[in-house]
């Protein structure tokens, strides 16, 4: 196989690749591209920029704004559905970490 061939196959396989235009990412989730603009004004998600500086998605981005849909969806004002989707990923990492903390035999310190 063709190194590029190669590295393209790799990319539909990385969450991380933004692989999709703003157009594309709101039709996927049913929204709109101003929906999608106001995740990034409230720092939810950065989406990266093609050379022609276009937006582009990646799929944790999209699984991050669905989750932020279902939120306002159920009403919550946007800048609330942002703070609680940050919040719910540091909860997400702390538990992990705490989990490989005991996995590897550290028991936390008791409080004073």
């Amino acid at each position: 196989m063709h190194p590029a061939t190669s590295r393209r196959v790799d990319n539909l396989d990385d969450d991380d690749y933004p692989a999709y235009t703003m157009g594309r990412a709101a039709e996927m989730l049913g929204t709109t591209p101003a929906f999608l603009r106001a995740l990034g004004e409230h720092r939810l998600i950065t989406p990266l920029r093609s050379e022609g500086g276009h937006r582009r998605y990646s799929r944790y981005q999209l699984r991050v704004a669905a989750r932020a849909r279902e939120l306002v969806d159920q009403g919550t004002p946007i800048e609330a559905a942002c703070r609680i989707i940050i919040l719910e990923d540091q909860l997400e990492e702390a538990q992990r970490i705490n989990e490989e903390l005991r996995a590897h035999g550290h028991q936390p310190k008791p409080s004073a």
